[in-house]
């Protein structure tokens, strides 16, 4: 395993290695994420990856909104080279990494079954705080189900005996043949029973060729994660069966989570702040910013039935319903004062089933008329919406009383991390310098003064994170 300087370590309590896999482009964000959540050591990435050491526990791995996936880390090294183009001797070479450094996988193993024990002593430890009256009940329901369940057995065993006495008396010519099949049945009962049994005793087995079966399949996720390059080669074992990615109190999926709480996380969100999604669709992104700061007064408008209705029932299924409030009006007739929110967050449609044109510039003129001076807005744009933002801009009036931008040189970040060769490296300064083209196309909007950018990949397609502050109201 690549473990923790200073030899091996048995157990999370001396920290273990992780990697999370991550939507291109939001490295940043999951790196800033282990830092502050996990307390993370030895945090770097490669494109797509995140790789961490810390002594967080299954309850705090969960927690992880930027991630897809969460591995404990077996290797991490330089590709190997393949010297021929043999799929013999291809396949020889991919079972020599994995079978080249059997300690590592014990390693792994060991970290991962004290990583469950500790859950489920924590999980123990909390249903013997239960109230003991709930507990006595609970007892009292078992007690009287075990009670009818022998019952509805004794009821059961005397109707089989009145049908074997009548069977016996119509077919006493078939006397053998009917005892030849009891006996096969009794046989073949016994051979379930011993099956059953030695099945328990087993102990935790692993296989490489990642295939379970039994008890241990039912919690042990069996698989293995290998994932070669011309640039690194990782091998690792998935920590949960079910993907970070995939939010249990989601009833509807609408943008994808990790990105909806990427762009909460750049927002600022304070306690007692007004948060606005003047077009929230299913209501994703204030989903995740409402589970992450749950102090705040969340408004969700959207011109469309169907989609507040998806995002009423999502707020059901997460139990949300009283934090956020759901407005049906168009996003360019807000019915709100001037300068009465805090926070905007937002993710424009592409167009591929609302089409927006030319309105892309009213849509921000109306966010910016609602945003206090100070306050954020963080959009989510296709580079159709962005080219078309650039072309206002260009040809509109001058961005404040004098005539001049008023974002001081560097103060704005584009982080769109590359493939580098093979050792990945920490983030901080590559990240900011990662693509000087990108901030130069980051326009300000009116009042609105570009802060943060980011491109990410939604799939099929890229997109661009913007966060804007507002320095002064218009007109001023």
């Amino acid at each position: 395993m690549a473990a923790v300087p200073g030899g091996r370590r048995s157990g999370p309590a001396a920290g273990a290695r992780f990697f999370c896999t991550a939507g291109r482009g939001l490295e940043p964000f999951l790196m800033r994420e282990v830092r502050s959540r996990l307390a993370a050591t030895q945090v770097e990435y490669i494109s797509g990856k995140v790789f961490f050491t810390t002594c967080s526990d299954l309850n705090m791995l969960k927690k992880l909104k930027s991630a897809e996936r969460l591995f404990l880390l077996i290797k991490k090294q330089l590709p190997f080279n393949v010297s021929s183009v043999s799929k013999g001797k291809i396949f020889n070479e991919m079972q020599r990494l994995t079978n080249d450094d059997p300690e590592s996988w014990l390693n792994a193993i060991s970290i991962w079954k004290n990583l469950l024990e500790l859950d489920a002593k924590k999980v123990k430890l909390s249903q013997k705080n239960a109230n003991p009256l709930k507990r006595k009940v609970g007892e009292n329901d078992i007690i009287a189900k075990k009670l009818k369940t022998a019952q509805m057995q004794e009821i059961q065993e005397n109707k089989e005996c009145q049908m074997e006495k009548q069977i016996e008396e119509e077919t006493l010519e078939q006397g053998n043949f009917t005892t030849k099949r009891d006996k096969s049945q009794e046989e073949l009962q016994n051979d379930v029973a011993e099956a059953v049994d030695t099945q328990k005793q087993n102990d935790l087995t692993f296989r490489v060729s990642c295939r379970c079966s039994g008890a241990i399949a039912k919690t042990f996720t069996a698989q293995i994660f290998i994932h070669l390059s011309d640039i690194y080669c990782v091998v690792g074992i998935p920590v949960f069966r079910v993907p970070l990615a995939s939010r249990a109190y989601i009833k509807t999926a609408g943008l994808r989570s990790t990105i909806a709480w990427a762009m909460a996380s750049l927002a600022e969100i304070k306690a007692g702040a007004v948060v606005l999604d003047p077009m929230c669709g299913l209501g994703t992104i204030l989903l995740e910013a409402a589970k992450e700061w749950p102090d705040v007064y969340y408004m969700g408008a959207d011109v469309s039935d169907s989609q507040l209705l998806g995002a009423c029932d999502n707020l059901k299924a997460a139990g949300l319903k009283d934090k956020i409030e759901l407005l049906k009006a168009s996003v360019i007739e807000l019915p709100l004062p001037s300068e009465s929110v805090n926070t905007i967050i937002s993710d424009i449609p592409f167009g591929r089933k609302f089409k927006l044109g030319k309105d892309i510039k009213h849509i921000i003129q109306e966010m910016e008329r609602v945003l206090r001076v100070g306050g954020t807005i963080v959009l989510l744009l296709s580079e159709d919406h962005h080219r078309r933002l650039k072309s206002c801009e260009e040809s509109s009036v001058p961005l404040n009383s004098k005539g001049s931008r008023t974002d001081k040189p560097g103060s704005t970040e584009c982080l769109n991390p590359e493939e580098k060769a093979a050792i990945s490296e920490p983030a901080s300064s590559s990240f900011a310098a990662s693509n000087q083209e990108c901030l130069d196309r980051m326009p300000p909007l009116g009042s609105l003064v570009p802060v943060e950018g980011y491109r990410v990949s939604l799939g099929k397609t890229d997109a661009l994170i913007y966060k804007y502050k507002k320095s002064h109201s218009p007109g001023q």
